[in-house]
């Protein structure tokens, strides 16, 4: 079976969900039912993210072709793409009202989109990474990226400026708090690291789970009360974000990479995880 490389739900109450992977594809899915609704199918190269719009009547998916591609969900339609990385693109993130939508690329820069304009040049580009940048993450006027180069960078649009915290090894995942005060921090030598996104204090770090070779995501879980991620062993980590101990250890992938772990926006305590064996789990209700 193809690795699955993303899992996001929907916007909101989180009633659809949506992953992608190395086939190529992207599948809608009821995550209750664990039905397939919707098959989405334009990629040439493997599908790396999947962002969805608050509305949820469009989301942007990005990955090997070099391009993001702007859907529209109900009728499986492409709406819009955007050209101008000059590698894979490994993340992406809309704004509130899903106007700009951000891209985060192999060749160490992020870019800004203009969605509801004809233009096929970004808005902006972000050259400061001076390696793959492998996570974005638009908050309110904040634009947070994680790269390679071991270094989060938080630009600040409204102020025009840039803050950047190094944390010393290659950065898989940034994640900022529902209140805006600390960013979950991935990184590749097998630890995370809860932020504090004004000073760049280390609040919290979590160790446990494996995370060496492959880029793995963490997420928040039930409003912030947990920090959560995959492992290169097939488990699914959960520690506790205050403390910092761990709190619960899931397996279900076969023993192989679990990349990508998202929770319900909701607050239903729900949860996917999508991993190198091919398969998406449904943890929780």
């Amino acid at each position: 079976m193809c690795a699955v490389h993303c899992v996001t739900y929907s916007a909101g109450a989180g009633q659809y969900a949506l992953t992608g992977g190395a086939d190529r594809k992207i599948y809608l899915w009821n995550p209750t039912t664990a039905s397939r609704i919707q098959e989405y199918k334009l990629h040439g190269y493997e599908v790396l993210d999947i962002t969805v719009t608050s509305d949820n009547s469009t989301f942007a998916s990005v990955g090997g072709d070099k391009q993001a591609f702007l859907w529209d969900v109900s009728t499986a339609k492409t709406l819009r793409r955007f050209e101008g990385h000059l590698s894979r693109i490994n993340s992406a993130d809309f704004n509130q009202d899903g106007s700009v939508l951000a891209t985060g690329s192999y060749d160490t820069n992020a870019m800004l989109w203009d969605t509801k304009s004809q233009s096929r040049k970004p808005i902006q580009v972000l050259e400061d990474a001076k390696d793959s940048v492998s996570s974005v993450h638009i908050v309110a006027h904040e634009i947070l990226t994680g790269s390679v180069d071991g270094r989060i960078r938080n630009y600040d649009i409204r102020m025009g400026r840039c803050f950047v915290d190094v944390i010393g090894y290659p950065v898989t995942c940034v994640t900022q708090s529902s209140d805006g005060n600390a960013v979950l921090v991935s990184a590749l030598d097998g630890g995370i690291r809860l932020m504090d996104k004004i000073n760049g204090q280390m609040l919290q770090s979590y160790r446990g789970h494996l995370n060496t070779d492959y880029r793995v995501r963490s997420c928040f879980g039930d409003r912030d009360k947990y920090a959560i991620t995959g492992s290169e062993d097939g488990q699914i980590w959960v520690y506790d974000l205050l403390e910092g101990t761990v709190v619960d250890k899931m397996e279900g992938h076969s023993g192989k990479a679990v990349t990508s772990v998202t929770y319900n926006p909701a607050g239903k305590k729900q949860m996917l995880s999508g991993g190198a064996d091919g398969n998406v789990f449904v943890w929780g209700e």
